[in-house]
């Protein structure tokens, strides 16, 4: 004889649904974030950028113009919207370094395992080691693009808007806080 147990709707399946609409939104933001610093590249060549993406918007750290910074941000949205996806992935986004990161430990961790364990043994695996690593760097590049797709931003950016702009200098370097909402 088999019984079926009947779970409740535990707290746990409301929270998990509370963080899925957080992580939606940070994902939004970090998609917008990536658009605006490809808008501001389009317009100011040369200019080193970094962001950072929160639940509430999004930072902007370099030298460029608050009224630059919200158009190029406007814009990136627009784009967004019109469905121009690939606007939320950058190639120098922080999620290709730790990808690279992963995947070069991982390759030299794995060309270092196995069972004979001496000094001269691991220094004549050192060019296994570095071919593992920098095939780790080489893949970076394509899968941090698919890990940013799939992962860390969502280009469907759905009812999000920009809701104001802030700048301030932190220890000589600007700094924009970009905040949405939606």
């Amino acid at each position: 004889m088999s019984e079926t147990l009947a779970l409740p709707d535990l707290p746990s399946s409301r929270f998990t649904s509370h963080v899925s609409r957080f992580t939606s939104r940070v994902r939004r933001n970090h998609a917008l974030e990536h658009a605006t610093i490809h808008v501001l590249s389009e317009r100011y060549r040369g200019l080193r950028l970094m962001g950072r993406s929160s639940l509430w918007g999004f930072y902007i750290y370099g030298q460029v113009p608050t009224e630059g910074v919200l158009a190029a941000a406007q814009e990136g949205l627009q784009r967004l919207k019109a469905g121009r996806w690939q606007m939320a992935i950058h190639p120098q986004c922080g999620s290709n370094l730790v990808i690279g990161g992963t995947l070069a430990g991982l390759g030299a961790a794995i060309a270092l395992a196995g069972k004979p364990r001496g000094c001269l043994n691991r220094i004549a695996r050192l060019p296994l080691v570095f071919a593992a690593a920098t095939l780790g760097l080489i893949l970076a590049r394509p899968l941090g693009a698919v890990f940013q797709a799939r992962v860390t931003t969502q280009p469907d950016v759905g009812d999000l808007r920009i809701i104001g702009i802030t700048r301030e200098e932190r220890t000589g370097i600007l700094v924009h806080h970009v905040r949405t909402e939606g």
